[in-house]
């Protein structure tokens, strides 16, 4: 039987990018977001997932068809409001952007029926992932305390990919997994600059508060983890990038999958680092093959580090 990942996407995007084409115009229109996207790599690793969305508006409409896939089965929550969504033309090979709308926030009622509907499916499945909406007005952070909190408190694994007010609410659950960039970190005042030794420090304070693996993205540089006591340096092969953006989305997915199937840590960290680097050189945000992750992640190196965050020999 396939393993099952429940993903939460408060507020799914419909994303136009316009690329060239032999000189002409080649427009795509998929879906997007955190949660989307996560879905999409977790999916490629042979994961079913029940994603977990809340959709309106004319966006929401082409969403509800867009979303389902073989292995994607769609959980929707009618709003009141619209979703977001963006044009961006990467015609030159860079990304402009054209236009961008954030979405408009739940109400209410509408929020307590996602975490209804998450709740329900992340204890029939076992495993949540907790992803971010596009804009804070979207929900509010309680949403991931409480969904935490009660998923944790009922035998489900939690991995959340969180920053600001929504990763200190969903921390109160003591998750099982945190993943969150340098950058974030360092915007949300939990580390003192983006040295090793400043990261580690925010790492071990975020395992005090109640988190179980912790790990951060470093964009370019090779991200850090705390796993039980020991800190690595996580390192993946070296490949020339096509497009940065959502490499810490798929890498989060990487770890959830393996995670989700029983395997070690150690292989999640691989199979994670691997993900985000075949993300990279990928056009498509949150794709990739399961074959091309596993060789990539057998040339992943794992790198104890001391509490400063520098390399043991």
């Amino acid at each position: 039987m396939a393993v099952t990942v429940v993903v939460l996407a408060p507020s799914p995007l419909l994303t136009v990018t316009v690329e060239d084409r032999a000189g002409e115009p080649d427009i795509h229109v998929p879906a997007g977001g955190q949660g989307v996207w996560q879905a999409r790599m977790l999916e490629s690793l042979g994961i079913r997932v029940v994603l977990c969305a809340g959709l309106g508006g004319e966006a929401g409409d082409v969403l509800e068809h867009l979303l389902p896939t073989e292995g994607i089965s769609l959980v929707a929550v009618r709003i009141g409001s619209r979703n977001g969504g963006y044009v961006h033309d990467r015609r030159t090979g860079e990304r402009v952007v054209v236009a961008e709308a954030p979405g408009g926030p739940l109400d209410r009622h509408e929020h307590d029926e996602l975490y209804e509907r998450a709740l329900t499916e992340g204890l029939e499945h076992g495993t949540a992932l907790l992803s971010g909406p596009h804009d804070d007005r979207i929900v509010p952070p309680a949403l991931y305390r409480r969904l935490t909190a009660d998923l944790v408190a009922n035998g489900c694994r939690v991995a959340v990919d969180l920053a600001g007010e929504r990763l200190n609410s969903a921390m109160a659950g003591r998750p099982s997994l945190v993943k969150v960039s340098h950058e974030e970190l360092l915007a949300d005042g939990r580390a003192d600059s983006d040295q090793p030794a400043d990261l580690v420090s925010a790492m071990r304070t975020l395992r005090k508060e109640g988190a179980g693996m912790v790990v951060v993205s470093r964009a370019a540089e090779p991200a850090l983890a705390l796993v039980d006591d020991d800190v690595y340096a996580v390192r993946a092969p070296e490949l020339e990038p096509t497009e940065p953006k959502g490499a810490g989305d798929s890498m989060t997915a990487g770890m959830v999958a393996t995670l989700a199937r029983g395997e070690p840590a150690v292989d999640a960290l691989r199979t994670g680092a691997a993900c985000g680097a075949l993300n990279v050189v990928r056009q498509g945000l949150g794709t990739g093959n399961a074959q091309a992750v596993a060789a990539i992640a057998e040339r992943v190196q794992l790198v104890r580090c001391d509490d400063r965050g520098q390399e043991l020999t």
